[in-house]
């Protein structure tokens, strides 16, 4: 049971807008999957199948404190590097990718819950840290933290969640404090090894995604194909959209999976400008509520895991509504709380439990 003192001190504005977010997505889910046409309610039942059990995990996470966990830091992160490496022997490959668990007639992403995991880990470490990181053992500690689970799915391959944990650590470090010396290096190593990394890290559909997203053109059919629909239904929807139900791009299938990475193209076609305007709005609002949790946060512990939380949803809204507007490359990352998805679901609800976890000890109970 939570103490009732705890409770007054949840953020229910901060779940409302998640929670408005997560309707808006199953509604535009419904419409990504025809159920006005085919009657087939089923990935839509999945969606509020897997938000009633994220809830039920929300619940569980705020029922601990959060420093509670901390003190565990050490068997979540052997944990989630078991998870990764499990995957790479009985995963199941969809989309060119071996980045799921089968578990009976679900799939278990376990790339989603390791960037909850990491947050968790990561931010126990930085904690324990005095000073700012200012040298080469330092760097190298952190680097060797974030890097292990980054290279297990990067070689999945999964480019796009492997680029989160990238904005989860540039966010905590930067909040941290780090020499601007190494922050320079950092730009100088990744620019160095680039050639590397395109010639013999990146796969040939990675090497064409980044190339179309530049040039649409030069594979209309192929590799630019997704970014050219999802503009075109974006734009189509003008000010006020087309009507549910009634998106061209959505409904003849034009446009690419459009229940999961362009879930946001549904929602600018069919709600227009202005329903696109309100989602961007709600994730801003949720952005700025995390941030204040961070602030006021009694320990430094409980701070990095808003900043790691509130820097993972960032770069996925970021990324993901880019995508579909051509701003970004294509990359494969879902929309928080929007996307279908029994996994990212789950894991992005944790996170948030982990937030308001902070913010609702973010004082002493005095009895």
């Amino acid at each position: 049971m939570i103490d009732k003192k705890l409770i007054k001190n949840i953020d229910f504005f901060l779940l409302l807008c998640i929670y408005l977010i997560s309707a808006i997505g199953i509604i535009a889910i419904s419409s990504a999957t025809h159920v006005q046409e085919t009657g087939s309610y089923s990935m839509v039942l999945r969606q509020v199948l897997w938000l009633a059990i994220a809830t039920i995990a929300f619940i569980v996470i705020i029922s601990i404190d959060y420093n509670f966990l901390g003190s565990y830091s050490t068997y979540i992160y052997i944990l989630n590097i078991a998870l990764l490496l499990l995957v790479m022997v009985i995963g199941h490959e969809s989309k060119g990718a071996q980045s799921w668990i089968p578990l009976g007639p679900f799939n278990l992403q376990p790339s989603e819950f390791a960037k909850v995991a990491i947050i968790i880990t990561l931010s126990k470490f930085l904690s324990e840290k005095e000073g700012p990181l200012n040298n080469l053992k330092d760097i190298f500690m952190v680097l060797l933290h974030v890097g292990a689970p980054f290279i297990l799915i990067f070689v999945q391959p999964d480019l796009g969640t492997a680029l989160v944990f990238v904005a989860i650590t540039i966010g905590m470090l930067f909040v941290f404090g780090i020499d601007f010396r190494w922050i320079l290096t950092g730009g100088i190593t990744a620019a160095v090894t680039m050639p590397f990394v395109w010639f013999f890290a990146l796969k040939e559909h990675q090497k064409n995604r980044i190339l179309t997203f530049l040039n649409p053109s030069l594979d209309p059919l192929g590799a630019g194909y997704h970014a050219i629909q999802s503009k075109i239904a974006v734009g189509s929807g003008m000010l006020t959209g087309r009507g549910l139900y009634n998106g061209t791009q959505t409904q003849l299938n034009f446009l690419p999976e459009s229940h999961t990475d362009f879930i946001f193209s549904v929602v600018g076609e069919e709600f227009g400008f202005i329903g696109a305007s309100i989602v961007v709005v709600l994730y801003l609002i949720v952005v700025y509520r995390i941030i204040r949790i961070a602030m006021n946060a009694k320990d430094e512990f409980g701070m990095y895991i808003c900043i790691g939380v509130v820097s993972m949803f960032l770069f996925q809204i970021f990324e993901n509504i880019g995508m579909t507007i051509g701003l970004m490359p294509i990359t494969g990352i879902t929309l928080p709380f929007m996307s279908y998805g029994g996994s990212s679901l789950l894991a992005n609800m944790m996170a948030v439990g982990l937030v308001v976890s902070v913010g609702m000890r973010r004082q002493k109970i005095n009895f």
